[in-house]
């Protein structure tokens, strides 16, 4: 486990990765969601590891990439704010209704972070959908109640991000990894 790795977390269209966007501009390390990397190659390369085609495979790229971000984070300093954890695979994986393999489930209790997790919590005002999230507003919304029960139930606490700009929201972040 690492005190120092913070995770972001939630359902699509909710304001992560512009949050991610900003801690990174204001100087911390930031790990980012490996899924939309994962789609984009899939989709260039005519690959079937998209969670609309084979969600298993998807979760695998996913589960694969971010042990990799996770262990190479280990070698930086301060806080790291991760754009979604290892945990979230498992509970991409309940989403779906999808049996989590033994193998995700030893590595998202190898893989521990902080046992503060940032939601962000689904808002309607900013959703949107495009090429990479094609999910529903009931889905958006579905994903982040998954993901609150899915670190919950693994002993994390959760601290709902406000609704409010990413400037606040990454003065938010900053004053709570930072004490």
């Amino acid at each position: 486990m690492s005190d120092q790795f913070f995770v972001v977390t939630g359902g699509p269209g909710a304001g992560k990765t512009s949050l991610i966007t900003e801690l990174a501009r204001r100087g911390f390390h930031t790990i980012p969601e490996s899924g939309r990397a994962i789609i984009r190659e899939e989709m260039q390369s005519g690959g079937n590891a998209l969670p609309w085609v084979d969600p298993v495979a998807y979760a695998e790229r996913m589960l694969e990439q971010d042990m990799h971000s996770f262990s190479a984070a280990q070698a930086l300093s301060g806080p790291v704010i991760f754009d979604r954890g290892i945990t979230d695979i498992m509970g991409y994986l309940t989403f779906c209704g999808l049996a989590v393999p033994s193998h995700v489930a030893a590595a998202v209790k190898a893989a521990r972070y902080n046992h503060r997790i940032f939601l962000a919590p689904y808002w309607d005002e900013i959703f949107t959908q495009d090429t990479e999230r094609k999910q529903t507003r009931a889905e958006a919304e579905a994903t982040c109640a998954v993901m609150r029960e899915t670190y919950a139930a693994l002993g994390y606490a959760i601290t709902v991000l406000p609704r409010t700009d990413i400037q606040q929201r990454a003065d938010f972040v900053a004053t709570r990894v930072m004490s």
